[in-house]
């Protein structure tokens, strides 16, 4: 069984956040594969399901996002798997501008605390990650815009970034697809590049 987590803070007031990327993307593959994402196990609320013909356990970490790693460790040792080829973590990149996403095998934090957390727990960065690009795309004359950090990623998402994330929770939901059925570095070549 692979294990699919989506990284967020619970509670309505974060729901519609940028930091809940990972939340709204589990919601979006649980709303279309029929499943319910409501079992508390794992310090997480967690719904089964089938994905591109496997069986997967969703999974929405309860711990609040700087503790992510308590809930992925106790659902990994519960459920008996490799952390490096049954795990994919769905979670927000700043550092990637709003209607991108990349997968990875391995990688460090780049700041984010949720996945520090991961890493801590799991003694390692080899996992899959999906990460979904939050951060301001680039001005009209190609300059970076830079947004507030943790005050940015805790604030409810406008209507046109909500939008926006709309459409890539989709691409998300085919990505981990691509990755339960093709293997993570054809998953790449396919997802990484920017969209059209």
């Amino acid at each position: 069984m692979k294990l699919i987590v989506g990284l967020g803070n619970p509670g309505i007031e974060y729901q519609f956040t940028p930091h809940n990327a990972g939340f709204l993307a589990i919601d979006r593959i649980a709303d279309d594969a029929g499943a319910v994402v409501a079992n508390r196990r794992g310090k997480a609320l967690t719904g089964r399901a089938i994905l591109a013909g496997q069986e997967v356990l969703l999974a929405k970490p309860e711990t609040f996002m700087n503790l992510s790693g308590l809930s992925v460790a106790a659902l990994v040792q519960e459920l008996g798997i490799d952390p490096s080829k049954d795990v994919i973590v769905l979670y927000d990149e700043l550092a990637l501008p709003l209607g991108t996403i990349r997968i990875r095998e391995r990688g460090s934090a780049n700041g984010h605390n949720g996945v520090k957390s991961i890493t801590g727990v799991l003694g390692t960065e080899d996992w899959i990650r999906i990460r979904i690009g939050v951060g301001k795309p680039p001005a009209a004359d190609g300059r970076e815009i830079r947004a507030g950090g943790s005050n940015y990623l805790l604030a409810p998402m406008k209507k046109a970034e909500l939008t926006a994330l709309d459409e890539v929770l989709d691409r998300v939901k085919l990505a981990v697809e691509a990755v339960l059925t093709e293997g993570v570095g054809p998953a790449m070549s396919k997802f990484n590049a920017p969209p059209k």
